[in-house]
């Protein structure tokens, strides 16, 4: 039997169709392993994920977490807010747009999540009963996080199917372009030029929503800059809405793939946080972040020199063997101890900020579809995936939905 050479190509539309074996061998054969093509220090195993996520100070993010090369370079931040910084300046506008994105401003959505929930469930099973399916993405999970995230900040809803079209390609990579496409370019500075405007009407007229907020938010005389404020509207945009959409599909993906768990579920609304915590785990919507190495550094016995990129893999550490048991297989009575260690939303001083926005929104839906649903297929055959080299989950995800007492 002839082993093939182990090859990390993030950008194989092949890999994003399925990554999972390819991390299996990186754990087992190289779980520090260095891509040439890329010029990438490739980090897989659990633990040294976690290490590499906690020591910001060796593994900086003030070049980005992208992969891509012109996502890669000292102004990030401008971008990617405070995901592209580290340390004082890190802290600086984590604290001031945690002024502003409080957690009681995330549970106060809860009504506003229900009532979208509700209005496009209804929605989504007309279509299903009259065409005798719907699509998930199209119908649903594309929709409710962009709304969630622009009612919250104050776009109007003529503007959100715009909006949401200039976020999906931003993060879209096509097949053998080894970069950020020019569409996806053109997609950032029109979001860019969109909140400018925004931020500066606002700075004229305040109102309640969180763009104002951010506007207002102040410690010891501090305050955000329009650019600041800009970076992190477009960071909720695109990380906070792409991640939330694949988690929504996924979830139905791999449940329905599994129809005791999903009869389990659909009989007790209960079982939805332990759904939700198990996809996040088995399929996480960001499977890799990009870190900048300051210097030498032993990572698992290898060393990794200063100057390079290393590369954290989320996904494969949530199927790692050493933590999860039988993790390929997707179970949602898994064990809250293990559940507690994934590392979907990341770990230490750059842990997800939206972590429990995501959280709230998935559980308000999942909840009403359980509410709502007794029985659904997921026509997998004919389910079309995103492509990414970031973010995992569908672009189109035809479903068939029963409703209780149809």
């Amino acid at each position: 039997m002839t082993v093939s050479t182990l090859v990390f190509d993030p950008y194989d539309y092949a890999f994003q169709d399925d990554p999972y074996p390819t991390y299996r061998r990186l754990r087992d054969e190289a779980p520090v392993f260095h891509a040439p093509a890329d010029d990438i220090w490739v980090i897989s195993r659990h633990e040294d994920v976690f290490d590499v996520l906690r020591n910001d100070e060796v593994f900086s993010n003030r070049m980005g977490v992208s992969l891509d090369a012109s996502a890669w370079n000292p102004e990030a931040h401008r971008v990617m807010s405070f995901l592209g910084l580290d340390g004082a300046e890190q802290s600086r506008i984590r604290k001031l747009v945690s002024a502003a994105f409080t957690p009681r401003r995330v549970r106060e959505l809860t009504p506003q999540v229900q009532a979208l929930a509700e209005r496009y469930l209804a929605r989504t099973l007309a279509a299903s009963d009259e065409d005798g399916e719907a699509d998930w993405i199209a119908d649903f999970a594309g929709l409710l996080p962009m709304d969630v995230i622009s009612e919250m900040m104050g776009v109007p809803a003529a503007d959100r199917d715009e909006v949401r079209r200039l976020a999906d390609l931003v993060v879209h990579r096509e097949d053998g372009v080894r970069d950020v496409p020019q569409a996806g370019m053109e997609a950032s500075f029109e979001l860019f030029g969109y909140y400018g405007e925004m931020v500066a009407q606002r700075r004229r007229t305040p109102t309640e929503d969180l763009t104002s907020a951010l506007i207002a938010a102040e410690l010891d005389g501090d305050r955000l800059t329009d650019g600041e404020i800009m970076a992190f509207l477009f960071l909720m945009v695109v990380a906070g809405n792409e991640t939330t959409t694949k988690l929504l599909g996924n979830a139905l993906f791999h449940l329905a793939a599994n129809p005791a768990q999903k009869a389990q579920v659909l009989a007790d609304g209960a079982l939805v946080p332990s759904w939700i915590e198990e996809t996040l785990r088995h399929d996480t919507s960001s499977q890799m972040l990009a870190r900048y190495v300051t210097e030498d550094v032993e990572v698992g016995g290898v060393l990794v020199p200063g100057g390079s990129k290393a590369l954290v893999l989320l996904g494969s550490a949530n199927r790692d063997e050493r933590v999860f048991t039988d993790p390929t297989t997707y179970d949602i009575h898994r064990d809250r101890s293990e559940l507690s260690q994934i590392l979907s939303f990341g770990t230490g001083r750059h842990f997800c900020l939206g972590a429990n926005l995501a959280r709230l929104e998935a559980r308000v839906v999942l909840e009403e579809l359980v509410r709502r649903v007794a029985d659904f297929e997921v026509h997998a055959d004919r389910a079309v995936r995103v492509h990414s080299t970031s973010v995992r989950g569908f672009a189109s995800l035809p479903v068939t939905f029963e409703e209780r007492g149809a």
